[in-house]
């Protein structure tokens, strides 16, 4: 009997062809907004496998929905959202995916960067209502970012993906990470180590790339941009809770640091009210992944795993395995 999978949101239409020739497959086709959670529990009541996004939450209420429910099978890296234990525990699959993000979270964050400081959102609207400054006005002048020190909180793939991305601006990269690199992973990158606070205090640009954990939960807050200089920007693309974001509006509203371009927020999909009235921060809606040719590849990838467990097998990317070991 061919498995029942829903779809919170529209995927790449060639992994969703794949998925159709093995499954019955119900789609949520409205990509504009995540599903409520009350909408997600009905759809899990009629479905044996969800596949779900990043930004959805399945949660123990949604894993209860269904006594029947095999599989979630999720287009994610870090099952953040999904609760893997209860999960485990009702001997329901979750699959994630591998690391594949690298380079087009890391385009994302140095767009974010380039635009928060060349004051480019605001350029855009000011043209499009009409007005235009004149070729060498101050009006919109922003900083420079050749040339200047990039602090990288973080430096795995994509902290190092941002170290190579910063050779070619002629930056300063300086990194703090407890797990830290080797000397000569250091040359090859040409960055060099610093401790945390003294990062926060040279850098022309902070940019956030750890792990969300209970040690990197709020490690930006006010006391953090209090050491920054006043001249500063925040970037972050990394995990929303890693700030404080009303630790951020509040400094960015006292001049405490200079703008901010962010791209995951601590309450999505909510976000800080004051940050949306700022000119000097830029906002997008948690878009690193959001190159199409990547999100067809993480489409397939899902797919892969659903075949599997289909078919009983154990899915290339399970993230419990325990569920399939002898005696189970």
């Amino acid at each position: 009997m061919r498995p029942r999978v829903y779809v919170t949101q529209p995927i790449a239409e060639s992994a969703l062809f794949r998925l159709k020739e093995i499954a019955e497959v119900e789609v949520n086709h409205d990509s504009s907004r995540i599903l409520a959670t009350p909408k997600l529990i009905e759809a899990a009541k009629r479905a044996d496998i969800i596949l779900c996004l990043l930004h959805d939450t399945i949660d123990r209420d949604v894993l209860a929905a269904n006594p029947n429910l095999k599989a979630i099978a999720s287009m994610t890296i870090t099952p953040d959202r999904i609760d893997v234990d209860e999960a485990t525990t009702r001997r329901i699959i979750v699959t994630n995916i591998p690391a594949v993000v690298t380079d087009a979270t890391a385009d994302l964050a140095f767009g974010l960067m380039l635009a928060v400081a060349r004051r480019i959102v605001e350029g855009d609207k000011v043209v499009r209502s009409g007005v235009f400054p004149g070729s060498q006005s101050n009006h919109l002048a922003g900083v420079a970012v050749s040339g200047k020190v990039l602090g990288l909180v973080g430096i795995g793939r994509i902290g190092q993906a941002m170290a190579r991305r910063a050779r070619g601006f002629d930056m300063t990269v300086l990194y703090s990470d407890p797990r830290g690199l080797s000397g000569d992973e250091e040359r090859a990158l040409g960055v060099t180590p610093a401790n945390f606070e003294e990062l926060l205090g040279q850098a022309d640009f902070i940019s956030l790339h750890p792990a969300l954990n209970d040690e990197t939960h709020h490690m930006m807050g006010a006391r953090q941009f209090a050491l920054m200089k006043r001249s500063a920007f925040l970037i972050n693309t990394s995990r929303g809770p890693i700030v404080d974001e009303k630790a951020l509006a509040q400094a960015l509203a006292d001049g405490r640091i200079a703008g901010a371009g962010i791209d995951v927020y601590e309450h999505e999909p909510k976000i800080e009210r004051a940050l949306l009235t700022m000119n000097n921060v830029v906002l997008t809606p948690h878009l690193g992944s959001a190159v199409m040719e990547l999100r067809e590849r993480m489409a397939h990838v899902v797919v892969d795993n659903i075949a599997a467990i289909a078919e009983g097998r154990l899915p290339p990317n399970c993230i419990n395995p325990s569920i399939f070991a002898p005696g189970a």
